[in-house]
């Protein structure tokens, strides 16, 4: 029996598959709430719909979900973007019927040079993306419906009914976002800074009892936390209007819980058995803890900490020590009228005042200039022409999907492309068969509209349950949604032509792949070259920061004296900026290039590596620091550190090259670095054991840099360390 156990083990890709939908489809803090508005709006656009015989309720449905967002602010950008931009699309519609609606080449050419000028600003200016995508869309679109009838009054009703189909699932998913079940971006950030805040007293709580040793925290969790503190700021910002100083106290408080979350991830995983007051230091620093999670949840104090004034209490420990200097610059900081003083001490203000949102210009900088934006343009208009003398060509009317197809899954890269392309097949054919199924064994015992919700709200809610996700499985929710209303809910009637939904899915799949085709063989975008430099620049990022932080050792008189600096909180952005982009490359097809798994693979790798050096430069600097480490050793550890910058430059040096040639650095030679190999044979310290232990943790993660050559076939078998 024993033998033949691996024979009965699941494929390695359902495996993978079933770990990508149990993280997918976990629940996080606010995804119930997004799903339980989009349910309550589409219920009420249903029985408004399905009551005064409003058409198109498949499209109120689709608005419901995508005004529907994870807080108030974008809610209202994404309504004013589809207010906007589909009052100025059915304009456009209109305003062409009445002026070329005779002459049918005359109508396509406009249309065309609409729709090239709309998808072109799509990327080439920073905000009002959807308009722009809205107007191509239903200005290219209807043109279909201009070949199938002669009647321009019945035409002009449908897009006038299209508008009136969009604006009131608009203003419905408003009044239900901020009257009934708001979520106000500002509760959303001061619940994840409590959550964290607790996280790290249960920490500290377990370090003081020696419960056991503590669960390392994961670079990439530290990275997920510090992201989403920050961009519920920017939303807090974006709601309401601060004054100068709420402003810098607010900065202030989310860049210290950052940096103490940061700091919880250097605690050792037993505390020292030396030093008496440590384990007080650490019950002080929990209370100070919970008091300032207490004062965040307080509308009265926040966003300021009324803390008592206490000199910090030195504990050899420097995650802890971290901590309370974090805690008594905030303290400082929040008690005036501005954080300005204090805010020196640990970096920590100053650093979130870098992190207030910036003004962005309207269009991006190279608008005019890059080639790469007008090719996108006619790339996107070929493949949509191709599917509109197709579809009038077979005159099969059913698969009008084939040209909305096109357009929504074309996106300036072949990898977002691709995933977009598999998310809009599988939402289809989702839903698709759960129409079929509603069909067969739930209509045909339908009597009333409370039947009616009974059957398409669960329906509703898995989709919304899926587009409150990531970007990864967001889209295919949306769209199971609207392939399962188009197939039921388009008429005022039970269906009765199942072939509808089959000339849908033909339509969905034709698009699909004239779009992947013309994206990939006419001036295809791939990222695997631009994943390359961004990776190389993240190195060089933080091999300068692990630069300064060794310039600012040297400057301070001792050890005790020099103050820990904070990695910056802009470096997590462009490591998950790298998460995103290596996601997209994963997705290129690989029948152009041979070498896409194998880039995929370094690229994981060198992520993976790039977080854990973050992470440990970060540890090592503040135990350089905040611990007693003696004075002749600090030299010697701003040398290691600036080895560890000059080993990460060469490394992104030879990554960044147009033929890439990078060579893992060689090992740290410890014994060059005088008195700091004393701590190797066996350090009588407990500090100097702990920065010797984030020492070799440096050491190791710059070895599990992989060997990157232009020749990714030989080394794809390589073992990946760290």
């Amino acid at each position: 029996m024993e033998s033949t156990r691996p024979m009965l083990e699941w494929p390695a890709p359902l495996i993978r598959f079933a770990a990508f939908l149990r993280t997918e489809l976990a629940p996080y803090p606010g995804r119930g709430n997004v799903t339980l508005r989009c349910v309550l709006g589409g219920a009420f656009v249903i029985i408004v719909s399905m009551t005064l015989r409003v058409p198109e309720l498949p499209l109120s449905l689709l608005v419901i979900f995508y005004v529907t967002q994870s807080n108030i602010v974008l809610t209202r950008v994404i309504a004013a973007n589809l207010v906007i931009g589909v009052t100025f699309a059915v304009a456009c519609v209109v305003a062409l019927y009445a002026i070329a609606f005779g002459y049918p080449m005359l109508r396509i050419l406009i249309a065309s040079a609409i729709f090239f000028c709309g998808v072109y600003l799509m990327r080439a200016v920073t905000r009002f993306g959807l308009v722009f995508f809205l107007v191509s869309l239903i200005v290219i679109y209807a043109q279909s419906f201009g070949d199938l009838t002669d009647n321009t009054e019945m035409l002009v009703r449908s897009c006038l009914w299209v508008w009136a189909a969009v604006n009131y699932p608009v203003v419905t998913a408003l009044i239900l976002n901020t009257v009934l079940l708001p979520a106000e971006p500002e509760r959303q950030l001061r619940a994840a800074m409590q959550r964290l805040l607790t996280a790290t007293q249960a920490r500290l709580a377990t370090l003081a009892d020696a419960r056991g040793p503590l669960e390392p925290v994961s670079a990439l969790a530290l990275q997920v936390d510090t992201m989403t503190l920050q961009k519920l700021l920017r939303f807090t910002t974006m709601r309401r209007h601060l004054s100068e100083a709420q402003a810098c106290a607010m900065l202030a408080s989310v860049a210290a819980v950052s940096r103490i979350v940061e700091a919880a991830a250097y605690l050792p995983e037993r505390i020292p058995a030396a030093g008496a007051n440590r384990t007080e230091t650490l019950r002080t620093v929990q209370g100070e803890l919970a008091s300032m999670s207490l004062a965040i949840g307080d509308d009265a104090q926040w966003p300021r900490w009324n803390a008592p004034a206490r000199a910090p209490l030195p504990t050899s420990i420097a995650g802890v020590d971290m901590m309370e200097r974090t805690l008594s610059a905030l303290a400082d900081a929040t008690r005036g009228e501005t954080g300005g003083p204090a805010s020196t001490r640990t970096g920590a203000p100053g650093e979130a005042a870098r992190n207030a949102p910036a003004r962005t210009a309207f269009f991006q900088p190279d608008a005019l200039t890059n080639p790469r934006y007008a090719r996108f343009a006619l790339r996107t208009l070929l493949s949509v022409l191709i599917c509109y003398v197709f579809y009038n060509a077979v005159k099969w009317p059913g698969i009008h999907t084939i040209m909305l197809t096109s357009l929504i899954v074309a996106l300036p890269s072949l990898g977002a492309s691709a995933r977009q392309g598999i998310l809009r097949v599988g939402g289809a054919l989702t839903g698709s068969g759960l129409a079929l199924f509603m069909v067969a064994f739930v209509i045909p015992h339908l009597e009333s509209i409370s039947g009616l919700l009974l059957m398409a709200l669960p329906v509703i809610a898995l989709g919304a349950w899926l587009s409150a996700g990531s970007e990864r499985i967001g889209y295919a929710g949306t769209q199971i949604m609207f392939t399962f209303s188009l197939a039921l809910l388009v008429s005022f009637s039970p269906p009765s032509d199942l072939t509808e939904i089959r000339d849908r899915i033909v339509g969905i799949l034709l698009g699909v792949g004239v779009a992947i085709f013309i994206q990939t063989w006419v001036w295809p975008e791939g990222e695997g070259d631009a994943l390359r430099a961004q990776l190389a620049s993240v190195l060089r990022e933080i091999a300068a920061v692990a630069r300064t932080n060794a310039t600012k050792l040297l400057r301070g008189a001792t050890a005790s004296q020099a103050q820990a600096e904070p990695a910056p909180s802009t470096l997590w952005g462009k490591l998950a900026d790298c998460s995103a982009m290596l996601a997209r490359v994963a997705l290129e097809p690989d029948w152009r290039e041979g070498d896409i798994p194998d880039v995929t693979i370094l690229s994981q790798a060198v992520l993976a590596q790039g977080r854990a050096l973050l992470l440990a430069v970060d540890a090592f600097n503040a135990e350089a620091t905040l611990g007693p480490v003696t004075e002749s050793i600090v030299p010697h550890a701003a040398q290691f550190q600036t080895n560890v910058a000059d080993a990460l430059d060469h490394y992104a040096d030879g990554l960044a090259m147009q033929i890439p040639d990078a060579m893992p650095p060689l090992p740290i030679d410890f014994s060059a670095l005088g008195p700091f190999v004393q701590a190797f044979a066996p350090p009588r310290d407990a500090n100097a054991r702990t920065l010797v232990w984030h020492a070799r943790r440096i050491d190791g993660a710059l070895a599990g840099l992989p060997r990157w050559t232009a020749n990714l076939r030989e080394i794809a078998e390589q073992p990946v360390h760290g």
